[in-house]
Formats: structure tokens, C-alpha cells, sequence
């Protein structure tokens, strides 16, 4: 059995249980919650789930979602299956699989995705269930979004969270899977840093101009969150992008 901590997220409003050790959940999932348009009622699929804390989070924000969640890692799948009981999120589920292996099922309002990104040239992870999580061959972004657009309806919304460096390789992902009307979101460490992280977002089949927004410091001067940044992840505010 897999030794859990028991964690809360958006403030303590949230229950969020997830392994004591090895891949453990930042503020990303967190932020990438924030940034999903999901009204209640709507479907939303996350690849790459984890303990759950994504759809978690939008739950604890859209009451009435219907969520799924796709994750390798069976030990994570039922810790996922547990936090959202014990929230009592009753639309969400989670499901032990590939996203790349099919068939997900179609249809979706919003699809999201903290995706794999660590290049097999870099310095591999010692715990197994990181390297599983973060690793990327060749190919596999683009292959990630393609596997969510076709999960989606006709102007359904593909929302990812990653690396500043993987911002162009996702973009042609995106693209290859037929999304348009592209944003762009910088996640500024403070003002005045370049962004580390960003959200990139686009919906099926659209033909809307692509744009970079303003985006989002995340720190103040005195390292604490700003008061945008605190409002969603600590008030669980939504994140408009």
C-alpha cells in the first residue's frame, strides 16, 4: 500500500490525500484548475491525474462537473478514487490507463493536462514514479494533444500547463490536433522575471486569432503571493486566460 500524507488544497477547502514521497503536487494542478472554463453540468477530462488535485480543484470551484481522469500509476488512481469520496465529489472519476492507448470516449466540454516534458537527454529523475510522470520522448507532447482534442466536442476548450522552453513544441501540437485561437499565458515568477511556466490554451476546429495575454505574477517582492495569485490558490478563484 502507498503511505499517504494528508494534505488540503484551495485553502484548506479541499481534502487532498497523495504518497508521502517521490512526485507530490505544486501549485501547478492548482493553476491549471483555475484556468478551465467549465460550467456546472459540462465534461471535463485530465490526462495524467494523479492523486486528483486538478480536478479536485475545478470540482471545488464548478460544483456539478462531470469529471475524468486518466493516470497510469493504479496506486494513483485509487488515492484519486478516495479524495474525491472524500470530498464528495460525486461526478468525478478516475481510471487506470494511457491516454495514448484509447479509447477515452468522446465528447468532452474542456480537456487539461500537466503533460510529461523531461527530455530523455536530461538528467533523469531517482524516483520511478517522477521519471514516469514527467519523462517525454520525442514526440509524446504532440501526441498527448492530439489524443485530448479528439476527446473533445467541436469547439471544445485543450488547456496545458508546462515549461516556458516546451512553448513552441506545444503550440505545433496543438495545432497538429487541430485546436485554433491559441492564448498564451505567462506565469511570471514575479514582475519583471521571465516566465518559467506557462498555460497555453486553444479550442477544436476554432478559427479565432491566436494572442498572448497579460499573465500572472506570482510573487511580490517579499516572496509571499501576490494578491491575484493568493486569490486562486488559497480562494480558489477562477484563473481567466
Amino acid at each position: 500500500m502507498t503511505a499517504v500524507t494528508q494534505d488540503t488544497l484551495l485553502g484548506g477547502r479541499v481534502r487532498h490525500a497523495q504518497p508521502a514521497s517521490g512526485f507530490r503536487s505544486g501549485i501547478e494542478p492548482v493553476l491549471l484548475a483555475a484556468a478551465i472554463p467549465a460550467r456546472p453540468g459540462e465534461t471535463v477530462l485530465e490526462a495524467g491525474s494523479g492523486a486528483g488535485a486538478g480536478l479536485l480543484c475545478l470540482a471545488g470551484r464548478v460544483p456539478g462537473i462531470v469529471g475524468l481522469g486518466i493516470e497510469r500509476d493504479a496506486a494513483l488512481v485509487a488515492i484519486a478514487t478516495a479524495n474525491a469520496a472524500a470530498n464528495g465529489f460525486d461526478g468525478l472519476r478516475f481510471r487506470a490507463g494511457d491516454v495514448l492507448a484509447g479509447p477515452i470516449g468522446g465528447g468532452f466540454h474542456h480537456a487539461f493536462a500537466n503533460p510529461p516534458y523531461h527530455p530523455d537527454s536530461g538528467t533523469a529523475s531517482p524516483d520511478a514514479r517522477r521519471r514516469a510522470a514527467k519523462g517525454a520522448e520525442p514526440g509524446l507532447l504532440a501526441a498527448w494533444c492530439g489524443a485530448l482534442a479528439a476527446a473533445l466536442r467541436p469547439r471544445g476548450t485543450l488547456t496545458l500547463i508546462l515549461p516556458a522552453a516546451r512553448f513552441a513544441e506545444a503550440t505545433a501540437g496543438l495545432r497538429a490536433a487541430g485546436c485554433g485561437g491559441l492564448t498564451l499565458f505567462p506565469l511570471w515568477p514575479r514582475a519583471g522575471v521571465p516566465a518559467k511556466l506557462i498555460l497555453l490554451a486553444g479550442r477544436r476546429d476554432s478559427r479565432s486569432p491566436d494572442r498572448v495575454a497579460t499573465g500572472l505574477a506570482l510573487h511580490a517582492a517579499d516572496g509571499g503571493f501576490t494578491a491575484a495569485a493568493a486569490a486562486i490558490l488559497r480562494d480558489g478563484a477562477a484563473l481567466t486566460i
